[in-house]
C-alpha cells in the first residue's frame, strides 16, 4: 500500500527491503519502534523519532507510514532477507503455538509428513520452497522454509486459526498484517473443529483440533460401554481412551453427572483423561503427557 508524500506503509517498506511484512513488523516491535494495542499497531516515541507518522484513508483507516529513506537505516539494512525459517522460528510470529503444533499444521496442509526419521518434505512442500534438512547432532529430519512463507495467506489463515489470531483482512487486500490480532468474531468458529466436528464448548474445540492435527482418529460424544446411557466428550480407539472436558462453570446437574462418570470409569477400569479449563493454554503438554501414560506417543 503506497503512501503519499514519499512515505511508505510498513507493508510497502517490507517490499522495498525485500523481506516478509510479518518479519518487519516483528523486527520493528523488537526495536521498540511500534507496539501492539488491542486493535492496531501504534508508534512509540522511538518510532516517531525515526520518522514514523500516521496517515488515514477511507479504506484502511489510520496506519503507520515511514520515510522512504528509512530503507537505508543500518538496523533495517542489516536484516537478512535470504535466511530460511523453521517451525520453531515461526513461533516468533505465533507465540501461542509450540513448534510441534506448527509442524502438525503444516503437515495437515500436505506440506510435510512425520515419519520415524522426523519431518519429511512432500512434493507440495517442495513447490512452496521447502528444503529437506538433517540435524548434524541427532540425524533427525526437519524442513526449512523461505521466510516469505509467513506472509502466505493460507499459512496465515491456518496458523492464525490455531493460535486464535485470525487476520481480519481479506487475503487479497494489502492492509497491514495483524500479527497479534484477535478474531473478528470471537465466537465465529467456536463450535467448528478443523475436521468438521460440531463441539459444545471452546475447550472441546481445542481438544478436537489437537487430536485431529496429531492424526489420532477420534469420536465425539461417545457412549460409554454401559447399559446406563453416559457419554464421554471424546473417544480415541487407539488405546481405548475416553476424554472429558470440564469447564470452570458447572451446573449442579453437571457436577453430579461428572461424579457419576468418574465412578463408572473406576468401576469398569476404563482409560480416561480429564481436561480442565485451566489446561486450555497448555493442551499440547497436557494431552501429550496424558496419552503417553497410556502408551500413545504424539
Amino acid at each position: 500500500m503506497p503512501a503519499e508524500d514519499d512515505k511508505l506503509s510498513t507493508t510497502a517498506l517490507a517490499r522495498t527491503l525485500d523481506i516478509p511484512a510479518q518479519q518487519l513488523f516483528a523486527t520493528l516491535k523488537d526495536y521498540g519502534w511500534i507496539k501492539r494495542t488491542e486493535t492496531s499497531w501504534v508508534l512509540t516515541p522511538k518510532g516517531e523519532f525515526e520518522g514514523g507518522s500516521y496517515q488515514t484513508s477511507k479504506r484502511y483507516g489510520s496506519y503507520i507510514v515511514w520515510p522512504a529513506t528509512l530503507e537505508q537505516h543500518p538496523l533495517l539494512a542489516a536484516i537478512e532477507s535470504n535466511q530460511r525459517i523453521t517451525a520453531a522460528a515461526m513461533c516468533l510470529y505465533y507465540p501461542r503455538l509450540h513448534a510441534r503444533q506448527i509442524n502438525r499444521a503444516l503437515a495437515e496442509l500436505g506440506l510435510q509428513h512425520h515419519s520415524i526419521l522426523g519431518w519429511e518434505l512432500t512434493l507440495l512442500g517442495r513447490t512452496w520452497g521447502g528444503l529437506q534438512e538433517e540435524s548434524t547432532s541427532s540425524g533427525a529430519f526437519y524442513v526449512t522454509w523461505p521466510n516469505e512463507i509467513i506472509d502466505n495467506p493460507v499459512v496465515q489463515r491456518e496458523l492464525g486459526r490455531h493460535s486464535k489470531q485470525i487476520p481480519a483482512k481479506d487475503s487479497t487486500d494489502e492492509v497491514e498484517p495483524d500479527l497479534f490480532a484477535a478474531p473478528a468474531s470471537a465466537a465465529a468458529d467456536l463450535n467448528d473443529g478443523i475436521d468438521g466436528h460440531r463441539l459444545q464448548s471452546y475447550l472441546q474445540t481445542g481438544v478436537c483440533n489437537w487430536l485431529y492435527l496429531a492424526q489420532l482418529a477420534h469420536a465425539c460424544h461417545r457412549a460409554l460401554p454401559t447399559e446406563e446411557l453416559v457419554y464421554a466428550d471424546f473417544y480415541v480407539p487407539t488405546g481405548n481412551i475416553y476424554i472429558d472436558c470440564w469447564e470452570v462453570e458447572a451446573e449442579p446437574g453437571q457436577l453430579s453427572g461428572r461424579f457419576r462418570k468418574r465412578e463408572l470409569y473406576r468401576e469398569l477400569d476404563l482409560r480416561h483423561l480429564e481436561i480442565n479449563a485451566s489446561d486450555n493454554d497448555k493442551l499440547d503438554e497436557v494431552l501429550s503427557r496424558g496419552l503417553l501414560e497410556f502408551g500413545i506417543r504424539c
